[in-house]
């Protein structure tokens, strides 16, 4: 077996779950494994389907999670995707959010798969994977909905929930920007919605760079300019080493 640490990196998203160990240079030592997101899904139901998830996967020292929404100390603060009876879009259930509000979701899954664990959000993770080098850079995930992150020099300087701010007419970035409104207006109509959120946000940040990814990235047609540049999803397994690297993502 390759030296150790060997990091269990799980990518929790709003239509499927993914995980791989790597080891301590961040080589996946498994194939990447993954099941859909099912909802309802309370707590103990994600730490339940992560549980299930891992089996076929290697031994592993410990646990790096990214999740959609925002924790403080491995605690979730909102979780908007599993607030909802069926997904991003879906009605936001009372119980639900009362259930996640203050969930220790490292600590249960710590206290589940028997070893240290950190969660964090995920564009957060992803682009700690791909964030390299001076300057500002702005992370954008596209998938069901809409993640964002800004790296200072390499570090997470800011994490913003811009999937929930608005954007135009009442809409926020995850209405629409996120898959549902994909489907719904068409990539050539989806794609020019992508251009004008990347032209307000290069405005409003002044980044240096604009690294996009998620799994929605591969249906980009258009010229974003020269800032934007694509990351590989896997990313957001491999940023999962940097959250044991004491560079604050928690």
């Amino acid at each position: 077996m390759p030296p150790g640490p060997h990091t269990l990196a799980i990518d929790v998203g709003g239509t499927g779950l993914k995980a791989t160990v790597l080891d301590a240079s961040g080589t996946p030592e498994h194939e990447r494994v993954r099941v859909p997101t099912t909802y309802p899904c309370r707590p103990q139901d994600l730490v339940d389907q992560l549980a299930s998830l891992i089996e076929p996967l290697p031994a592993f020292d410990r646990v790096s999670v990214g999740f959609p929404g925002v924790l403080r100390g491995g605690v979730v603060r909102t979780a908007p995707t599993f607030e909802t009876t069926a997904g991003l879009g879906s009605d936001i259930d009372p119980d639900l959010v009362a259930a996640w509000h203050g969930f220790d979701l490292a600590g249960a899954l710590a206290a589940r798969l028997g070893s240290p664990c950190r969660v964090a959000n995920d564009a957060d993770v992803q682009g700690a994977g791909a964030a390299a080098g001076p300057g500002l850079q702005l992370v954008i995930t596209l998938g069901t909905g809409l993640g964002s992150a800004v790296f200072r020099d390499g570090r997470l300087a800011l994490h913003l929930e811009l999937a929930h701010h608005p954007i135009k007419d009442g809409e926020t970035y995850n209405s629409y920007l996120g898959d549902a409104a994909r489907k719904r207006v068409g990539n050539e109509k989806w794609n020019r919605r992508v251009a004008r959120a990347v032209a307000l946000l290069d405005v409003l940040i002044v980044p240096d760079a604009i690294l996009i990814g998620g799994g929605n990235a591969t249906k980009i047609e258009v010229d974003l300019g020269p800032k934007v540049h694509m990351i590989d999803n896997a990313e957001g397994l491999l940023g999962g080493i940097r959250l044991w690297d004491g560079d604050g993502l928690e």
